[in-house]
């Protein structure tokens, strides 16, 4: 419960002001049609998480505990300071051509904008951390929701009374506090 729990939180506080959320913002604007951006940014998340996943667990049988735990501290705490820089949307990523459709468009966009994106990375960091990929996706699919949906269907307004600047470093302080943690040997692992 603990993999769920963490992920959901620290997905959902490191998606604030990510460029994923300005995506579905301008995926909003554009298209107008919530249902199907939503079931779009569903799609792909489970998919982009469910390979972040699987890597995350197969690091567990690759890699050497010891040296495991090292890797995954030195993870978190890169993902504390990645977490207080802001992410801009690149404009290749919104140009996905109109055929696809508005599930179809969400679909591509949100994948290829989470390709290495710092909740990819934290989801091959906490599956491997937790070893239960299963929950760990489930939280980080959960949390992008948390923070994407909302701006489906509120869009900018609900953005400026966010003090992005704080919710960025109460994610970065988890992200450091499960480095930490992980460098000590405390938690699952």
């Amino acid at each position: 419960m603990e993999s769920l729990l963490t992920s959901t939180g620290v997905v959902a506080l490191a998606e604030m002001g990510d460029k994923t959320q300005f995506l579905a913002f301008i995926l909003a604007a554009r298209f107008k049609k919530p249902v199907p951006i939503i079931l779009g940014i569903l799609a792909a998340t489970l998919v982009n998480h469910g390979l972040a996943g699987a890597l995350g667990a197969w690091i567990t049988t690759a890699i050497d505990p010891s040296v495991l735990r090292w890797i995954l501290a030195a993870s978190f705490l890169g993902m504390a300071i990645w977490t207080l820089i802001p992410d801009a949307i690149e404009e290749e990523e919104t140009a996905i051509a109109q055929r696809l459709g508005v599930f179809g468009t969400t679909l591509v966009t949100f994948f290829l904008a989470e390709m290495g994106d710092k909740t990819q990375v934290a989801t091959i960091a906490m599956a491997a951390h937790y070893a239960d990929a299963l929950m760990v996706v489930a939280g980080t699919t959960l949390g992008m929701l948390i923070a994407d949906v909302p701006a489906v269907f509120v869009g900018d307004r609900f953005a400026a009374r966010i003090p992005m600047k704080w919710v960025h470093r109460i994610a970065a302080g988890i992200f450091a506090a499960l480095g930490v943690a992980t460098a000590l040997g405390l938690g699952s692992s």
